[in-house]
């Protein structure tokens, strides 16, 4: 009791202090920038922004780990989306790759054929290939209902393929020209030495029968020389890979035109003839017209000249008719009028009219 009476005045001053020093700073006004501001307020503001800060600190700290992890949640399902429509994509993408991959391949083949209207070729493609290692042979979707048969050639746009060595009803087996079996005719291009393209069962062939004198450069083109009677003439084989002397013939290792090793479409040749069988038939058409005008129409044009004198009458230098049935018989009757004119002086040395067939 003595105590508290005691610490009372205390208290009552600090209050009457407190009191003061507030109106003091009600009254007093404080410079902040272009405005005055009273102490009070100043003080209250100085206090108060800490705690202020740290409160909106931590709501929002609160505030975004509650919405991140809603957040989160439906960007784990969008995520989850999104990646199986990515892989729709890319599979998709690879579908349309390899879709305009294969349009241009059939463009190719296409293009060849127009190119050469005249050959016969039926467009295949491959459908397996032989699980041997040491056989390099495939499989086209061809065969007896296509008029596919044994020994056909097999190309490409850019070179020999092979042959076709077995027949099924709707498949065919094809030989390729890198075989340990196989063997096609050869010529190089720039010098046209002939030689012959074989298989060892190696990625590349290699032609033999070329003697060490022939030039074999790194490069040469090789073509078919059409003497196998399976492919024509001139189609690419590939070319000189390396050339290396050997006893008694060259080692000539030839790099493929054709892709042998990524074959998706081919075509079969369905004739054993050149690709441009147009010439083929014009030259064949020609002695069946020969018949028709016999040779001894075309003789006797140089015999009468022979025996015509220099100065004819004019009954003599009539031309003879259009018609080559009366060629004949006119050239004798003109030379008995040329010896009889008393001005003929006919050449002793002429040689006399062929006689009529």
């Amino acid at each position: 009791m003595i105590d508290s009476v005691r610490h009372r005045p205390l208290a009552l001053l600090a209050a009457v202090v407190l009191a003061q020093v507030l109106l003091l700073a009600f009254q007093i006004k404080r410079e902040s920038g272009e405005h005055r501001v009273r102490l009070i307020r100043y003080w209250a503001v100085e206090m108060l922004t800490p705690m202020e800060r740290a409160g909106t600190w931590t709501f929002a700290k609160i505030g975004g780990a509650w919405r991140g992890y809603f957040a989160l949640k439906d960007a784990r399902a969008e995520n989850e989306k999104l990646r199986g429509e990515i892989e729709r994509l890319l599979l998709r993408n690879r579908q349309l790759e390899s879709q305009a991959a294969a349009g241009q391949r059939l463009a190719a083949l296409q293009s060849f054929r127009e190119q050469h209207p005249e050959a016969a070729m039926l467009p295949a493609e491959v459908i397996g290939a032989s699980a041997d290692p040491t056989s390099h042979t495939l499989f086209i979707n061809r065969g007896e209902h296509d008029r596919v048969r044994r020994n056909l050639g097999v190309i490409t746009p850019d070179g020999v393929v092979g042959k076709i060595v077995e027949v099924f009803p709707s498949s065919s087996q094809v030989l390729l020209i890198n075989d340990k079996d196989s063997g096609v005719g050869a010529l190089f291009a720039g010098t046209r030495t002939h030689g012959v393209v074989k298989g060892s069962g190696d990625p590349d062939p290699h032609m033999d029968y070329v003697v060490n004198d022939e030039k074999a450069a790194v490069g040469d083109a090789i073509v078919t020389s059409g003497e196998d009677r399976i492919f024509p003439k001139d189609l690419p084989i590939g070319a000189v890979a390396s050339a290396d002397p050997g006893n008694p013939f060259q080692v000539i290792r030839v790099r493929p035109a054709a892709r042998l090793d990524r074959l998706e479409n081919v075509l079969v040749l369905l004739s054993q003839q050149e690709l441009a069988p147009k010439k083929t038939e014009a030259a064949s058409a020609a002695p069946v017209a020969t018949p028709s005008t016999p040779p001894a129409h075309t003789a006797p044009a140089p015999a009468a000249a022979a025996v015509t004198p220099p100065k004819l009458a004019p009954s003599a230098a009539k031309p003879a008719p259009a018609s080559s049935e009366h060629a004949p018989a006119q050239t004798p009757a003109a030379a008995q009028s040329a010896a009889a004119s008393p001005n003929a002086t006919p050449k002793p040395d002429a040689p006399p009219p062929p006689p009529r067939r």
